[in-house]
């Protein structure tokens, strides 16, 4: 009976054996409970069980919050190493293997479209793109969601996930860092909103330059949100940082945010803001009424006493 054991019951499982897929289940990395693909992607990438909010791609952030039918926008492309740099491997490699692994040119993706039937211009940052990190190309995107804004008369929402400045650029890296921000400042010019939402994670350059200039500020529960790292401040200061530090529920709590939005929800409320400040100024439609001391004439009344029948 060895051979029916060991030959014959294996060739017959195999041939009912299905294929399972690897990445049917996902394990959440806050409360590690399993949790089945398509309901996650269902809830946005949010832990059904814990509410963890996990870093999601540029494409996807652009899915969920713009309305079907948006159209994306095809950027400039940018000098793909302009320093020539080198460490361990060649810069051009490395910027090979980040296209390979997120589908994209660069760090940010761009879109027109409409929220909920109200115009809007969305740019998003990957991070699975070198950590998000801001260089020409990004600010070429940052430059062209700007214009297309004011060219458009729609807002400019930013979604920002990004560990800082490209390193391996150097200072043409930095450089973007005036440059966001003098984009940016067009759209506050042209009288148009600028949103920014901030999530986990925006740290370095992009934090220090157009992330913090928004008319509201917006961030996913949990961000991590700051310039240097909680590590590096305290090697610094020599203090022990307060609980929570550089989380976003920290900073709504000490004013530097305007609110924290769940993922599920970030799609109605940009709406509602959107609305809120495309609305025409109330002295636009008081203009239209009389100043308060015009005399306003009424009909005299007919003094003459009615003739007697």
């Amino acid at each position: 009976m060895n051979w029916i054991s060991d030959w014959a019951l294996p060739k017959i499982s195999g041939l009912f054996k299905r294929d399972v897929p690897e990445n049917l289940w996902h394990k959440c990395p806050a409360c590690e409970k399993m949790i089945f693909r398509r309901d996650l992607e269902a809830s946005l990438h949010v832990c059904p069980h814990c509410s963890h909010h996990m870093r999601i791609s540029a494409v996807r952030r652009l899915e969920c919050t713009l309305d079907p039918g948006f159209s994306r926008i095809e950027l400039p492309k940018a000098p793909a190493d302009p320093l020539r740099f080198r460490d361990q491997r060649r810069y051009t490699d490395r910027l090979k293997e980040a296209q390979v692994k997120s589908a994209m040119d660069d760090a940010v993706a761009v879109a027109h479209g409409t929220i909920e039937g109200q115009r809007a211009v969305v740019a998003a940052f990957e991070f699975a793109f070198m950590g998000g990190s801001m260089g020409p190309g990004v600010g070429e995107a940052i430059v062209t969601a700007a214009k297309l804004a004011v060219l458009q008369d729609a807002p400019l929402i930013i979604f920002t996930a990004s560990g800082g400045a490209r390193m391996q650029e150097g200072a043409v890296s930095l450089m973007q860092m005036p440059r966001t921000v003098i984009a940016t400042r067009l759209v506050k010019e042209a009288g148009l909103p600028f949103i920014v939402v901030m999530c986990d994670p925006t740290t370095g350059g992009v934090t220090a330059s157009f992330a913090m200039l928004g008319d509201i500020h917006i961030a996913e529960p949990g961000a991590m949100i700051g310039f240097a790292g909680a590590r590096v401040i305290e090697q610094t200061v020599r203090e022990k940082l307060p609980e929570g530090f550089q989380r976003a529920e920290y900073l709504l709590e000490h004013g530097i945010l305007d609110m924290v939005v769940n993922r599920r929800d970030m799609r109605a409320t940009l709406a509602r803001v959107i609305g809120l400040l495309r609305v025409p100024l109330i002295e636009s439609a008081a203009a239209a009424l009389p100043p308060p001391d015009m005399a306003v004439e009424t009909p005299a009344e007919d003094e003459t006493a009615p003739a007697k029948a």
